[in-house]
């Protein structure tokens, strides 16, 4: 959404882009830091960050400021009453106990895809009999790389070609495993093939030892608004049978959601 410059709060942005510059590679900023992440001179971030603090939203020992748990009343507030994952939350929990596999649904910010809903009895896959997995950070909420997972492919892929064009200009894809796919142009094939077959699997491209499998959930005028996936540990179903076993599933919940969405 764009709004008149008069209508802008500089300082109310200036603050949410302190507490966006926190992620799991940056928990402990200070001034100097925080600075470099958002463009603000160090006065102006040291500012943000003691109001910050002083509000309850930073912990600081002086020096670094790290997140507290109030900054998650934000996430709370849209799980509990966004009408998106309350839609889905009940298909999940249904195809999790039908298929007995961990299943989530996320949308696409930016370079990252968010988790807004899942279910499924997570289990270490190393442990006695394997048991049904969940990739790591995959919890309600979670930010994760949209390049290595299934889901953010499939939303990659449902961007016109000049959107998703712009998305690639120069930009570094990141390794995350020995099997992730970093070369640009094999990337690109990759989104064309995902275009065509209407469906992602990704195995081992995040984590080792975890497949992933997923499909764009369209609302009823065709417009992607989510994806829906499944995963599942390597020791407990091959790339090839969660294709085989857990595809159609996929498939048939995305058709029945469609005119919910």
């Amino acid at each position: 959404m764009t709004i008149a410059k008069a209508d802008l709060i500089e300082g109310m942005a200036k603050g949410m882009a302190v507490l966006e510059s926190f992620d799991t590679e940056h928990q402990h900023l200070n001034a100097t830091l925080t600075a470099e992440r958002t463009g603000l001179t160090r006065a102006a971030a040291r500012r943000h960050l003691l109001t910050l603090a002083h509000l309850g939203y930073l912990e600081t020992d002086g020096s670094y400021f790290w997140l507290t748990s109030k900054v998650l009343r934000f996430s709370g507030s849209y799980l509990a009453s966004a009408r998106l994952p309350r839609t889905l939350q009940p298909t999940l929990n249904r195809l999790a106990i039908q298929a007995k596999e961990s299943f989530s649904a996320v949308i696409l910010d930016a370079d990252e895809v968010v988790v807004i809903a899942r279910c499924g009895n997570d289990r270490n896959p190393s442990s006695p009999g394997g048991g049904r997995v969940i990739a790591y950070g995959l919890h309600l909420g979670a930010r994760l790389p949209a390049h290595v997972t299934s889901t953010g492919r499939v939303l990659l892929a449902a961007k016109t070609k000049k959107a998703f064009n712009e998305w690639m200009k120069g930009r570094h894809l990141q390794r995350m495993t020995a099997l992730t796919t970093v070369d640009a142009r094999a990337f690109r094939a990759l989104i064309e093939k995902i275009r065509r077959d209407d469906f992602c699997l990704a195995s081992e491209e995040h984590e080792l030892g975890v497949h992933a499998i997923a499909v764009p959930l369209r609302n009823s005028k065709g417009v992607t608004v989510a994806a829906l996936n499944a995963v599942a540990s390597h020791t407990r179903l091959s790339a090839p049978a969660m294709q085989r076993d857990l595809l159609p599933l996929l498939i048939d919940a995305a058709h029945e959601l469609r005119p919910l969405l």
